[in-house]
């Protein structure tokens, strides 16, 4: 079986201001470039796949590289991807919003089936669904609480983050001196922002929402968007939208923050964010070329080394960043179960204040602060703990690791108590051959094949079962209609 390798083609993957090809346009806009490679072959062969989803029952969309479509196909796919747009334009959604907010409160209804604000005209086709009334202002600007979040996690699955870690990254960025927030998929900051800047007076913080989810379009501070693209599904006009956001002030007083699906790819991640950045840039005076947009990135702590390969910038801090519907990443946990999420950024460490009351405290060696059981390391010189517990430092290593490691004589380098010694650093862990990957190991295939054969078999053996049951059921069932039809002749003759 052939493997998919996880890369993205330089330069393949466009955003909507971009060269297209025919046919490389998917549901979700531009496709991306990966590379399909058969184990034990040199040979490797490029194809176009969907951007957002992970899963081809989500998106089905596939197309080689060098392949040319007919154009019945090509007018199959134009008619799909229409009917995965939203059913209304951003436009059209933000004048539904504007007359819904000028109903009574009683008029003001949600239909949670179809998620979605109704108007008057629209309650006779939603009289058999679920509706909430009564839908307050408040409400109305919390949408993250209203709307029900996504669950698919090879698509567009929402982990919103908790109030405890919205209100730490508020007060942050009015610390840091910052006037405008682009939130790219940070829905529940991008609320509570604009809910601050609504009870001031004079709001000190503007932001601007760019999600791949449309049920967000209710004003104009949100754009459409796919962040594994840069495509703006509104096209030039929420482009502009963006560009004037990012540029405004000659782009002085700007951050972006983004906290992306974690099952996403880094690669095409950071290609985004650097076309959103060299947006930025082109407001910038000549004075200033040398300068970075400053950019809080969301992710999982394990991702640091390809982070910092895109942007070698930035530093991970060791503040825990918490979601609200993620059964693991909350709060108050101990141990492995703290929440592995952090905040990457390009701004100096030093310059970043962690909560005090939360236990963080400041490393005058490290100059930073960082969490309560990452000790500072003398041999190290640096306070190594990546997962909020104290690491050992390992003398063979010439490093601090994991408390839970120890180091193996064998395989010469720290891991878990009951690794396989044999498994090698390169190529396939479970045969230790180094042509090949572990989802492409011909033992796993094999085992795959035979397991497969065997259930088969077993699906064939039930089936036959079920027949000769049903079988069996009719012909009874014959039997006895047969035995009563004689019993009613029988007793005819009887009394004739």
């Amino acid at each position: 079986m052939a493997a998919l390798r996880d890369r993205l083609g330089a330069g393949e993957a466009e955003g909507s201001a971009g060269s297209r090809q025919p046919g490389q346009l998917g549901s979700g806009g531009p496709t991306l470039l990966f590379v399909k490679v058969s184990p034990g072959k040199e040979d490797t062969r490029r194809f176009y796949a969907c951007s957002a989803c992970r899963d081809r029952k989500d998106c089905n969309f596939f197309q080689w590289e060098d392949e040319k479509l007919s154009g019945a196909r090509l007018a199959a796919r134009e008619a799909h991807n229409r009917r995965c747009q939203p059913p209304l334009s951003r436009m059209q959604c933000v004048q539904r919003y504007l007359k819904f907010i000028e109903l009574p409160l009683s008029q003001r209804k949600f239909c949670q089936r179809c998620q979605q604000l109704l108007l008057p005209d629209d309650w006779e086709k939603h009289r058999e669904h679920q509706v909430m009334g009564d839908i307050s202002v408040t409400q109305l600007k919390r949408p993250s609480q209203l709307l029900s979040p996504l669950e698919n996690k090879k698509t567009n699955a929402q982990y919103l983050f908790a109030d405890r870690s919205c209100q730490f990254l508020i007060d942050l960025l009015s610390t840091l001196g910052f006037r405008r927030v682009l939130c790219v998929g940070t829905p529940r900051l991008h609320e509570l922002i604009r809910l601050k800047a609504s009870g001031d007076k004079k709001p000190n913080i503007k932001s601007l929402l760019l999600d791949i989810d449309f049920r967000f379009i209710m004003e104009d501070s949100f754009c459409h968007y796919n962040m594994f693209n840069h495509h703006f599904f509104d096209g030039e006009a929420a482009l502009e939208v963006c560009r004037t956001f990012l540029q405004e002030d000659k782009g002085e007083g700007v951050i972006m923050v983004t906290d992306p699906p974690f099952g996403g790819l880094v690669e095409p991640l950071a290609v985004t964010f650097k076309k959103l950045i060299a947006m930025w840039k082109k407001g910038q005076s000549q004075d200033n070329s040398h300068k970075e947009l400053p950019i809080f990135w969301i992710f999982p702590y394990f991702f640091e080394s390809r982070i910092c390969q895109f942007f070698p910038s930035f530093r991970m801090l060791d503040y825990q960043v918490d979601y609200d519907n993620h059964a693991l990443y909350k709060h108050g946990k101990t141990g492995r179960k703290q929440s592995p999420v952090r905040i990457f950024t390009n701004i100096p460490p030093n310059k970043i204040i962690l909560p005090v009351e939360e236990g963080y405290r400041f490393c005058p060696l490290c100059q930073r602060y960082v969490s309560l059981e990452n000790q500072h390391c003398e041999h190290c010189n640096s306070c190594t703990s990546k997962d909020g517990r104290k690491w050992n430092h390992c003398f063979l290593c010439k490093k601090c690791v994991k408390p839970s490691w120890v180091h193996c004589s064998i395989c010469n380098h720290c891991a878990l108590p009951g690794h396989s010694c044999e498994g090698p650093r390169d190529g396939c862990f479970i045969c230790g051959e180094l042509d090949h990957k572990r989802s492409t190991c011909p033992s796993i295939s094999a085992a795959t094949t035979v397991s497969k054969a065997v259930r088969k078999q077993k699906q064939r053996k039930s089936n036959k079962m079920k027949m000769e049951t049903t079988k069996g059921q009719a012909m009874n069932h014959t039997s006895v209609t047969r035995k009563k039809k004689r019993r009613e002749r029988a007793h005819q003759y009887l009394c004739s």
